[in-house]
């Protein structure tokens, strides 16, 4: 079925009706993956209504290894402007409190290989958490000749990493993150809208907040 736009398999009974629990259905992305989220029944539609990825607009802020070279966001589509070989790095922080229990996630996409990073941090406020997942993501990589893609949903962590914000809190973590950015021959970040179907996105945000689940349990 379509939820948010996005192509998504969703739970049925034995005779093809959708299993509906308190409003809700079960759905998955993708059926390898060993998490499922509950969809709202009034938000699936029919399978034809999904948009392709291709088709989805999103804001891309250039960065070059070192220092932003462009502030400004242009609205690009982003499969069709991705350069080839490109890996890119879904990376979302969650913190239950502000400051409080925090985790992150980090998705891996390059070809068909996949990988996901989900833990706890303990207390923290939700922009370290951001930051943070970013550092983790770029210290994961062992390519940096190829190009590399960070999408962030967080205005905040864009701000000090591609528009050369002055960091007045975390800064030994941003001098940590600018540093490792020095590696990479191609890096941009891209901002994301937060919770907006775009489906890497909400894995991303999954990692993160199954990780506080994890750290508390």
């Amino acid at each position: 079925m379509s939820f948010k736009g996005n192509k998504v398999w969703a739970e049925t009974d034995t005779d093809g009706n959708l299993k509906v629990e308190k409003g809700t259905v079960r759905v998955k992305y993708n059926l390898q993956q060993d998490y499922e989220y509950k969809a709202k029944i009034e938000n699936l539609f029919p399978e034809d209504q999904a948009v392709p990825a291709g088709k989805k607009i999103l804001s891309s802020v250039g960065s070059s290894p070192i220092t932003a070279k462009n502030s400004s966001s242009t609205q690009i589509s982003i499969m069709e402007n991705l350069p080839d070989h490109c890996i890119k790095v879904y990376t979302d922080g969650a913190s239950s409190g502000n400051p409080g229990p925090s985790g992150i996630g980090v998705l891996f996409l390059y070809g068909e290989n996949r990988k996901e990073i989900s833990f706890f941090i303990g207390r923290a406020t939700n922009n370290k958490a951001e930051l943070t997942a970013i550092k983790v993501g770029l210290e994961e990589l062992k390519r940096f000749d190829l190009p590399v893609r960070v999408f962030s949903d967080s205005s905040y962590a864009i701000g000090l990493l591609a528009k050369g914000w002055k960091a007045k809190s975390n800064q030994d973590l941003v001098f940590e993150i600018r540093s490792l950015m020095t590696k990479f021959s191609d890096l941009s970040f891209i901002k994301v809208k937060g919770h907006s179907g775009i489906k890497e996105n909400e894995v991303a945000d999954f990692l993160a907040t199954s990780a506080i689940k994890k750290g508390l349990s």
